[in-house]
């Protein structure tokens, strides 16, 4: 099948060939004629798979045909002609807005149409001019949104589109009452569309209060591992995984790796010991400025650093060409982290292998991943590696200073798994601290290939009721049928940033911006 198949128009078949595209992936395939048509939709996809494009095509598409059917001709560069916001793109961090919002200009690049990201961490006012120019596409963050609803610098009330983006993620960061309180403010009569890597009961319960009569695409069966990834564990005492890291880099088995650790400490920890032992290496997470963890990626993609080390958070939606290895330092506290974590490799047809060092402290974890996936994970011992069978097991501690982990409710772990005894000491250090390709940019793959780049909660929102009102939010059959209206017509670098914090917020620059409004990602 091609891309001509799907229903698209010329100006969008050039654009997905200009980038080199000629095969649509599985979700693209599926879902694009789906959009076109109005439906709305449950989709499930594990990163990599194309499903950015998916949405974003047949979006466009849509609103341009609209636009057509109203006698608009819009102009490239002239004011939109309907200045009020058309499509919401909901993103759980500013790093996957960037990276959305660059698919409408690469998409959209024979036939534009405004677009803006609304992030947090950076000034209030420039975003605000935009939104007071006319931009009909918006891609946001939960919280930055909110910040522009209650200074009045966006009014949702036109909104004709509707996608949540990593719904599972947004859960798990805790945005459920954030995307509660935007869809209030969104019309009844809309397109809703949900994409989600897992498709867990509390998605479903979320895209039951969501969606109307939607279609459902899944292409990732639930917690299913990346077919393409060789997954392999070696065994190691806690206090010799940095050493047997160092080593797996030297010797040539490691060469380009993405590094995960549980905690922002000890990724920054991490890195260091490996450039004291001679390995380029940085450190991405929360506490990092945008730029720092920009630069950090762009050293990696260039080969000036050869490890990557990161929290889950931040690494969310990485989107490296060919990375050939993941190695997990430390093991995630939740099973289900470990199969995104190994998604950021073996993608778009190319193979990789996920390497991870455990330690006899991590064996119910390691339990835990192999129920999940269904099978044990082989087991390898690497030569003078092998961990001493008289080291006992030590609680796994994850410190509740660390302000960047969080359980998936939002709430700080502070012991997990073995109790409270206090962590050992070894080396002068707490070793509790050693704690834990859809497509956005204009990469070019060979003739043939297909688009893959990396691209709350159960609690329904209020679908079909008006901003303010206090009723339920299911009238009934005769609400879902007044409801729905004619439909319309038919590269940045990006790592998404570390868990939320609902601290009390600092005073963001802009001259409309008070710093008040519940964007915990503005912190990130």
């Amino acid at each position: 099948m091609t891309f001509d198949s799907l229903g698209l128009a010329p100006e969008y078949l050039r654009a997905v060939a200009d980038e080199g595209y000629t095969e649509p992936t599985p979700v693209q395939r599926q879902a694009i004629p789906l959009v076109l048509a109005g439906r709305d939709l449950l989709a499930g996809a594990q990163t990599g798979t194309g499903k950015t494009a998916a949405f974003v095509l047949p979006l466009l598409q849509r609103l341009h045909a609209s636009d057509a059917q109203a006698g608009f001709a819009p102009s490239a560069h002239a004011k939109p002609v309907r200045p009020h916001v058309r499509a919401l793109v909901l993103a759980p961090t500013r790093e996957l807005a960037l990276q959305v919002e660059e698919s409408f200009r690469t998409y959209g690049r024979h036939r534009p149409m405004r677009s803006v990201a609304i992030y947090g961490g950076v000034g209030f006012e420039p975003q605000a001019r935009a939104l007071r120019a006319g931009t009909p596409i918006v891609v946001a963050t939960p919280g930055r949104l909110l910040d522009h609803v209650m200074q009045r610098t966006i009014d949702l009330s036109r909104v004709e589109v509707l996608v949540l983006d990593e719904a599972d993620r947004m859960l798990d960061m805790g945005f459920i009452r954030d995307i509660r309180r935007v869809l209030a403010l969104l019309p009844a009569k809309r397109q809703s569309l949900l994409f989600s890597a897992t498709f867990s009961d509390e998605i479903r319960g979320l895209a039951e209060g969501l969606l109307l009569n939607p279609a459902t695409v899944d292409v990732a069966p639930r917690n299913t591992a990346a077919e393409l990834v060789e997954q392999v564990v070696i065994p190691v005492d806690r206090e010799r995984k940095r050493e047997l890291l160092a080593h797996l880099v030297t010797s040539g088995r490691i060469s380009q790796a993405l590094v995960f650790t549980r905690t922002k400490h000890g990724a920054n920890r991490l890195a260091e010991q490996l450039g004291r032992d001679g390995i380029p290496a940085a450190a991405i997470h929360g506490n990092k400025s945008q730029g720092q963890r920009i630069r950090a990626l762009d050293d990696f993609k260039s080969g000036r650093v050869g490890i990557l080390v990161a929290t889950d958070i931040a690494a969310r939606g990485i989107d490296i060409e060919a990375l050939e290895h993941v190695v997990n330092f430390e093991l995630p506290m939740v099973a289900s982290d470990y199969v995104h974590r190994i998604g950021r490799t073996g993608r778009a047809g190319v193979g990789g292998q996920a390497v991870s060092l455990v330690c006899i402290d991590e064996n119910q974890l390691l339990r835990d991943i192999q129920r999940l996936l269904g099978r044990p994970l082989p087991s390898q011992l690497v030569a003078g590696y092998e961990p001493d069978r008289s080291v006992r097991a030590e609680p796994l501690r994850v410190r509740s200073g660390d302000p960047g982990h969080r359980s998936g409710d939002g709430r700080h772990r502070s012991v997990s798994r073995q109790g409270p005894r206090p962590a050992p000491v070894a080396h002068g250090k707490p070793q509790g601290e050693r704690a834990p390709r859809p497509m956005a940019g204009p990469s070019r793959p060979a003739a043939g290939a297909s688009i893959g780049r990396g691209d709350a909660r159960s609690g329904a929102s209020p679908r079909n009721r008006p901003a303010g009102h206090s009723g339920s939010h299911r009238a009934g059959a005769s609400a879902h049928a007044d409801r729905r209206g004619p439909s319309i017509g038919q590269r940045p670098v990006v790592l998404p940033g570390e868990r939320l914090r609902r601290a009390a917020e600092p005073t963001h620059t802009g001259n409309h911006h008070t710093g008040a409004g519940p964007a915990a990602e503005r912190n990130r």
